[in-house]
C-alpha cells in the first residue's frame, strides 16, 4: 500500500447523554509513542473526567490496533472507538473519548452507542486526506560526492531530516515509498555512496 487515508489535523466533538458529556478527540499520529503522549495528554488536561477512553490505527500495511476501556465495563468504549477508525479505513489516527458521568447510568447498549458517536462525530469533524507512505533513506558517501547526492537529494518530494557533513558524510532522507524506490538505485551509482537499512 502506497498511499493510505488519514487526518489531517486534530479535531474534537462534544454531547451529552442522560447528564454525561462526552468529548470525543481524533488526533493524526506517526508512531504508538505520539499516540500514547496525546492520550497521556488528554489524561492529564481532563484529570477531572470519570473515564477517558481511546483507540488508535498505527502504520499502513500491517497496523498496530489498540484501544483501552480504561474503568468502563469491557468492550463498551475501546472497541466502538476502535471500530469508527476502521469503518473509515484510516490509518495513524489515534481518538479518545473524555466522559463527565452525569450521574443517570447508560447500560452497556448505551455506553457502546454513545462511545461510538462520540468517536464518529470527532473524525467526521476532521479532513480526512490520502497520504504516500513514507519511508527514510540513510546514506554515507565521501565528500567529494557532495554534488550529485545533493543533487539529487533535493526533489521536491524529498525532506532532509538528518545531516552530518565531514570527510565522511552522512544523510537521512524522508520521502513516498514510491520515490525512494526510483532514487535508490540512482544514489547507489554515485561512486562513494552506501545506503544503510
Amino acid at each position: 500500500m502506497a498511499s493510505y487515508l488519514t487526518i489531517n489535523s486534530p479535531s474534537t466533538a462534544k454531547f451529552t447523554e442522560k447528564m454525561s458529556r462526552f468529548i470525543g478527540f481524533a488526533y493524526p499520529a506517526q508512531s504508538v509513542e505520539e499516540a500514547k503522549a496525546l492520550m497521556s495528554g488528554l489524561q492529564r488536561e481532563y484529570c477531572d473526567a470519570r473515564h477517558v477512553c481511546w483507540a488508535w490505527v498505527i502504520g499502513v500495511d500491517a497496523p498496530l490496533t489498540y484501544s483501552t476501556d480504561n474503568g468502563e465495563p469491557s468492550g463498551t468504549a475501546g472497541k466502538p472507538i476502535l471500530g469508527q477508525i476502521n469503518s473509515r479505513g484510516l490509518r495513524n489516527v489515534v481518538v479518545g473519548v473524555v466522559r463527565y458521568f452525569g450521574g443517570i447510568k447508560l447500560g452497556t447498549p448505551g455506553l457502546i452507542a454513545a462511545y461510538k458517536l462520540a468517536a464518529s462525530m470527532a473524525l467526521d469533524e476532521a479532513q480526512i486526506i490520502e497520504r504516500q507512505e513514507m519511508t527514510d533513506v540513510s546514506l554515507t558517501f565521501a565528500y567529494a560526492d557532495m554534488n550529485a547526492v545533493m543533487q539529487l537529494a533535493k526533489q521536491p518530494e524529498v525532506e532532509i531530516v538528518a545531516r552530518e557533513f565531514d570527510n565522511v558524510c552522512a544523510l537521512t532522507l524522508r520521502m513516498p515509498l514510491t520515490v525512494a524506490e526510483a532514487l535508490k538505485p540512482r544514489l547507489a551509482a554515485i561512486n562513494s555512496v552506501t545506503l544503510r537499512d
